[in-house]
């Protein structure tokens, strides 16, 4: 191993590490906005809302995140759609995280005891009024482990986005082995600040997960 040229080439890779983080932050919340939407229109109870939504997470659940950033970066042109790769990188990852994170919020509404909803009704509360204050709150803490899961699945993914020329940590290692023609050391560099970057996800998570715990 070249430990001099990993030495010299890091505070790059650290620099790409901050755009990664960058990049899956904004998508993790845009996923989020999606998935709350999404889980509306599927719990919702018009039928066209429901198929609309439904189409959504099958979409893009059943196609690759790669073809979905293609079509996104390279189609957006053809019908006026121009986006720079950073732009680009955020929606396209985050409109696929949101497929997944539809499901989660969807299943964690679903979690919660049908008779609670009975029962704030019985108390006059109207539907949005039992889901906002009743289920939403339960719900919430049953997404935090889903959302650590997807978070990570996110981050990993980011990695995509080199292949639309975002300069993040992918992107840096591949640069730099064309000019060195050291691929184990510029790899391992950009596993390491993965890594580390998954374990700031997973240890937030897991905060959440105590400090919102269900006895």
């Amino acid at each position: 191993m070249d430990l001099d040229l990993m030495i010299k080439v890091t505070p790059f890779f650290v620099e790409a590490a901050w755009v990664t983080v960058q990049i899956s932050v904004l998508s993790l919340v845009l996923g989020l906005a999606m998935g709350a939407l999404g889980a509306w229109a599927r719990l919702g109870r018009s039928r066209p809302l429901r198929v609309l939504g439904g189409a959504y997470v099958s979409l893009f659940r059943g196609t690759p995140c790669l073809i979905q950033l293609f079509v996104l970066y390279f189609g957006g042109p053809q019908v006026g759609i121009n986006l720079d790769p950073f732009t680009a990188g955020v929606i396209g990852l985050g409109v696929n995280i949101g497929a997944y994170m539809t499901e989660s919020i969807r299943g964690a509404i679903l979690a919660v005891e049908r008779g609670q909803t009975e029962a704030a009704r019985s108390l006059g509360l109207s539907r949005g009024q039992a889901m906002r204050r009743i289920v939403l709150p339960q719900a919430a803490r049953l997404m935090i482990r889903p959302l650590g899961v997807n978070s990570v699945a996110l981050i990993k993914g980011s990695a995509l986005v080199s292949t639309i020329s975002v300069v993040e940590l992918t992107y840096t290692a591949q640069r730099f082995i064309g000019s060195t023609y050291k691929p184990f050391e510029m790899f391992a560099i950009a596993a390491v600040l993965y890594m580390a970057i998954i374990y700031g996800a997973i240890r937030c998570v897991q905060w959440l997960d105590a400090r919102h715990a269900i006895d």
